[in-house]
């Protein structure tokens, strides 16, 4: 390898001038009908392979040079990465969102725990907007956009379809009682009278707690995602938080922030708009790290071990389910 670091000291610039389709040269190993050789190699990098026959003379690059081995490598043509822009492979980090939404972040590429299939990880208000299982805000099978709408997905940017999610529990619920059902008749009876446009109904308060806003998406093909998240690379376990610990996430407004574990075990009211209030239990709170948009980031530790989903926060506070208690209800692994 030495004698290909002098030779690329000395010429690493000097290749861009060969050919428009040139984009790079760096150093590595053969490789022979897709296999890795232990023949050290100048890495010649180019945007797209061309037959020999279609290139000019000074555009072909020689098997040898200066008796070292060459190897030509199709990469594309590389630029940087928009968090809002149309991925493919789309890696976790970038804006995504359930048809009816605005967008918010892919957090992960998980498995299912029984058929081993890949999915997409984010929350349920990213992926099956908001929905309590009951409320029609939401369908299994419904399509799933990277980007999210907010960003310009449409309908022919489709990256999968909502596969299964945790309901978010009110606060208040509509009653099913029946003294509460004939009360509400009664009241709706008398509003007729003075107020035609106007109905009553009445909702019960609950001692419901949530523990995770979970979902997982299906990607329609395995090869349109990619698990290596964006700006943090791939994950590599499962740690649980701990007080003073230094957590780490990608998302799709902010890219890449970290924050400070402040508390653990918190049990906490969140509000999710139009003045609708859930009350979240077993919590990760951390300084803040995110912003609207963010929700569905993964978080990790300095291992890249993985800690949390994020779905909420504030301009002083970032709130983070434990990633054991989305794995548990949404019957996944890394």
């Amino acid at each position: 390898m030495d004698k290909i670091d002098r030779f690329l000291s000395l010429n690493r610039h000097k290749v861009f001038q060969t050919s428009d389709n040139i984009i790079g040269v760096g150093k590595g190993f053969k490789i022979k009908n897709g296999q890795h050789t232990d023949k050290p190699a100048v890495i010649v990098l180019v945007k797209k392979k061309i037959p020999e026959s279609d290139l000019k003379r000074g555009e072909k690059v020689p098997p040898r040079i200066y008796d070292i081995d060459t190897d030509v490598i199709e990469i594309g043509e590389p630029r940087f990465l928009g968090r809002t822009d149309y991925v493919r492979p789309a890696p976790p980090g970038v804006s995504i969102g359930h048809y009816k939404i605005s967008a918010g972040t892919f957090g992960a590429v998980v498995k299912d725990k029984r058929t081993k299939r890949p999915l997409i990880l984010s929350n349920n208000h990213v992926l099956a907007n908001s929905s309590d299982g009951r409320d029609g805000r939401c369908k299994i099978g419904d399509p799933i956009l990277q980007p999210g709408p907010y960003d310009g997905g449409t309908d022919a940017q489709v990256i999968g379809y909502l596969e299964r999610f945790i309901p978010i529990l009110r606060e208040y619920t509509h009653s099913s009682c029946p003294k509460a059902a004939a009360l509400e008749k009664i009241g709706n009876n008398f509003l007729q009278m003075i107020k035609p446009h106007y109905k009553m109904s009445l909702f019960k308060k609950t001692s419901m707690q949530n523990l995770v806003d979970a979902a997982v998406a299906r990607p329609i093909s395995n090869d349109i995602i990619t698990s290596e998240i964006l700006g943090l690379g791939k994950v590599r376990g499962v740690k649980e938080a701990e007080s003073g610990m230094k957590l780490f996430k990608s998302g799709r407004s902010s890219g890449v922030n970290q924050a400070v574990v402040k508390a653990q075990a918190a049990t906490l009211k969140v509000n999710m708009g139009d003045n609708e209030e859930v009350v979240f239990t077993d919590q990760i709170v951390t300084g803040p790290m995110a912003s609207p948009g963010d929700s569905g980031s993964l978080v990790l530790d300095k291992d890249n071990n993985a800690v949390g989903l994020l779905f909420a926060g504030s301009e002083s506070s970032t709130i983070i389910n434990r990633i054991q208690n989305v794995m548990d209800l949404m019957d996944i692994e890394f």
